[in-house]
């Protein structure tokens, strides 16, 4: 049995010890006030659907958007990204992401789609490596900019992140479990060299008509 419990500690070691750096790592790059961000070209929109589990419109979804806008608005972007999951057919989280942000006022022409963000991981390199961006402001809630922050600077990229309103705790609890593998999922694509489900031709998100 002490082989079992050895396994065990060793295990929340590392659980631990990925939450800490990716918190530390993060630390005073994060701004929850718009008028506190420095200018940055681009901003990158971390997908979810716009349908929670219960049927209902997602909050996540929601205040990713929210505040988005709010950056445009504020004179703080000149280019989005919206990066999400479009593998099927009837599910397509980058154009939801769009049309929501149109309906917001957002000029259509600067917002750009990556059909192929399956994963933070993915959608951080992808900004990179597909889009061209080596630094750009991070949109989702809290502990996911934390998340794709730590990748970004892994992965050379100057990545700040505005922090989208959070949803309460009730609402976010199986969210928040399951971030904290997600957590020790990041050092594991690193350290084995993991690269995104997809790459591909470039996309040039400079020349706007």
């Amino acid at each position: 049995m002490k082989w079992l419990l050895g396994i065990v500690l060793a295990l929340l070691g590392f659980i631990l010890y990925c939450n800490i750096r990716i918190d530390r790592y993060a630390g005073e790059r994060l701004y929850d006030k718009a008028e506190d961000l420095p200018h940055y070209h681009t901003a990158l929109v971390l997908g979810t659907s716009p349908i929670g589990r219960n049927g209902m419109p997602n909050v996540y979804f929601i205040s990713r958007i929210d505040a988005t806008a709010r950056l445009y608005k504020a004179g703080k972007i000149d280019r989005i990204i919206v990066s999400g999951d479009n593998r099927r057919k009837d599910y397509n989280e980058p154009e939801e992401m769009k049309q929501a942000l149109v309906a917001k006022g957002i000029p259509e022409e600067i917002i750009f789609p990556d059909y192929a963000g399956f994963r933070t991981f993915d959608s951080v390199v992808r900004a990179k490596e597909i889009f061209g961006q080596t630094e750009f402001i991070v949109v989702s809630q809290k502990f996911h900019n934390e998340r794709a922050i730590f990748i970004a600077g892994k992965k050379g990229i100057d990545a700040v992140g505005y922090n989208a309103s959070d949803v309460n705790a009730y609402y976010g609890f199986l969210t928040n479990v399951r971030e904290w593998g997600a957590r020790c999922k990041v050092f594991l694509d690193l350290m084995f060299g993991k690269k995104p489900h997809f790459l591909g031709e470039p996309v040039d998100i400079e020349n706007v008509k």
